[in-house]
């Protein structure tokens, strides 16, 4: 058997082991994206620590079947275990079986196991970390959300919306046409409530676009995209924001304490930051009415 490795990262100001037990097909070549959250002196405890073994068995006594799931990108089976942890296999767009991932119920202490060739590891790793980041956060004001980023004088902006709706081409408007941008990231960025006020951050996964970038800011607006002929913007009362903003986050409802952790954290968003909605075109004017409403 090659040789283990242990990794260390901060996403997100938070704690991250990775341990691969055998290195010889399950390395960090998988997951190029963490590099630059890289640390080799980790400060205080740990978040997570997830353990790539592929020698782990399926559970298969005790195990109580929840749903599977539709990701957009294939399946994903969940099963409740006896301990009150989770098994998650992790299926890609093809149905094979790329990940089998164990956790406990806290989400503290994973293993999984890999399958398939390069790019099926690739995918089942980097999806069962997600999971275990999103839930693993919910009880520490964390949320991991669909979402584009973009820090505007220091300020972060989340542009949320339906795959396909545009919310990476407005975002691109802004970087073009709105002075002092830059991208954060693209499609997973990080949410986390910092003495009582909301920071966005990026992170290590962004879809389409590699925008992989240790970055944070003070949470500015979180704006929904809605297509429409014309434009126009609203700023959202309290239960139409949670409403709109809650599908955006990742979240399991059949698990009570961590829906309901995430809910919490939801409120938290909107009680400090404005919630919109733009009904808008795909040009210039569009980010110029957004940016100027929403950077006040």
């Amino acid at each position: 058997m090659a040789d283990c490795s242990i990794n260390h990262f901060v996403i997100a100001e938070h704690n991250i082991r990775i341990i691969f037990k055998d290195t010889s097909r399950n390395n960090m070549s998988l997951l190029r994206s963490f590099e630059p959250f890289r640390t080799e002196n980790l400060s205080g405890g740990l978040f997570f620590q997830l353990t790539v073994d592929d020698s782990l068995p399926p559970i298969r006594e005790g195990r109580e079947r929840i749903r599977t799931f539709d990701t957009g990108n294939g399946d994903t089976v969940v099963d409740r275990l006896p301990n009150g942890g989770y098994q998650y296999i992790i299926k890609d767009i093809r149905g094979g079986e790329c990940c089998l991932l164990q956790t406990n119920k806290d989400f503290t202490d994973c293993q999984c196991a890999l399958n398939g060739n390069f790019d099926m590891r690739c995918f089942g790793l980097n999806n069962a970390l997600m999971l275990i980041f999103a839930f693993a956060g919910s009880q520490k004001q964390t949320l991991l959300i669909h979402a584009s980023l973009v820090r505007h004088n220091g300020r972060g902006y989340a542009f949320i919306a339906k795959s396909g709706t545009g919310k990476s081409t407005h975002v691109s408007l802004w970087l073009r046409h709105i002075p002092n941008c830059d991208l954060m990231n693209d499609d997973n960025p990080i949410i986390r409530i910092r003495d009582g006020k909301p920071f966005i951050y990026g992170g290590p996964w962004s879809g389409k676009t590699p925008c992989y970038r240790q970055v944070k800011a003070p949470l500015g607006a979180v704006t929904r995209i809605d297509r429409a002929q014309e434009n126009s913007i609203e700023k959202l009362p309290p239960i139409e924001a949670f409403a709109s903003f809650l599908p955006s986050c990742s979240s399991m409802k059949w698990d009570s304490d961590i829906f309901n952790a995430i809910c919490n954290t939801v409120t938290k968003v909107i009680e400090t930051t404005g919630i919109y909605t733009l009904h808008c075109l795909p040009n210039r004017e569009a980010a110029e009415l957004c940016h100027k409403t929403i950077s006040k």
